[in-house]
């Protein structure tokens, strides 16, 4: 993709995304995630209704009129994107690959992110962390983030969720807003994930493409694991085999929503070729709700 491309692509993905992050994910962003507390703003006159912990006493006092004190929300939120860019993010069977539905995905927070005035950083991860780029604000900002998911090129094709979580946990240090997005393919998640969920407010995106779920029915087929490189020839046909891929994607679904629920991790799976507008409303409304 030549620099011509890139900047086409994001200028697209730029104009989609501010459409998404105005017209759609604007209010329910905004309940979803609240700031770390409230400042005081003014001084208003007593109305019937208000909350009696509010009244200025002082100034009650000495005008002889109730008076109240106003606060308003300080947000000021941090905003990580922890993305994986291993080998089977280039998977994709709808005509989007992972990685493409992950870049929308992650420009419409940037977007929801800055009309709020938080800020807004990266981790692009393999088994190890392939670039990092704090948090900060402005629509320069969000354009680098963009092109970053756009063009960058991984070192490793291997995937250590465990690794990534570690250099969040130590880098970043003021309590925020990371969302984890992997297909979580061949991962075996540790109690570093429920300690990165206990310092920040942990969200995970789990893209899948409907190859992860189930083994099509293609005859005899030579199959290279993407990470790995290893070839093997399979029997797709082989009802046995089917269900074994089956069974190992089931268990492995399994294990990880057990391991989320636990730890009290919202959490959505989101496939290639569907909207993706559905499933971040719910987990925005459902924390919209609990606020």
């Amino acid at each position: 993709m030549d620099a011509k491309d890139i900047i086409k692509r994001v200028r697209k993905i730029e104009i989609k995304s501010r459409g998404l992050s105005t017209q759609v994910f604007s209010g329910e962003y905004h309940s979803a995630f609240k700031g770390k507390g409230v400042s005081f703003d003014k001084v208003r006159a007593y109305e019937p209704g208000d909350d009696i912990r509010t009244i200025d006493w002082n100034l009650t006092a000495k005008y002889d009129e109730a008076f109240v004190k106003v606060f308003e929300e300080e947000r000021a939120l941090n905003v990580l994107l922890m993305v994986d860019l291993s080998a089977s993010m280039l998977l994709g069977s709808n005509k989007e690959t992972k990685r493409n539905l992950i870049t929308e995905i992650c420009s419409v927070l940037a977007f929801s992110a800055v009309q709020n005035n938080d800020k807004i950083g990266l981790v692009l991860f393999t088994d190890k962390v392939e670039k990092y780029i704090p948090a900060q604000r402005g629509k320069a900002h969000i354009l680098k983030i963009i092109r970053e998911l756009l063009e960058f090129n991984p070192d490793s094709k291997l995937a250590d969720i465990n690794t990534a979580i570690s250099f969040a946990g130590n880098v970043v240090k003021k309590r925020s807003v990371v969302f984890l997005i992997s297909d979580f393919i061949n991962v075996q998640l540790n109690d570093k994930i429920k300690a990165i969920a206990k310092k920040h407010d942990l969200i995970v995106l789990k893209i899948q493409d409907k190859l992860d779920k189930e083994l099509p029915d293609l005859g005899l087929l030579h199959i290279e694991d993407p990470e790995t490189g290893n070839i093997i020839t399979v029997d797709t046909s082989d009802k046995s085999i089917q269900k074994a891929f089956q069974d190992q994607y089931l268990n492995n679904e399994t294990l990880l929503n057990n391991l989320l629920l636990s730890s009290k991790i919202d959490h959505a799976e989101i496939n290639t070729g569907d909207n993706f507008i559905n499933p971040l409303l719910r987990i925005f409304k459902s924390r919209g709700a609990r606020n």
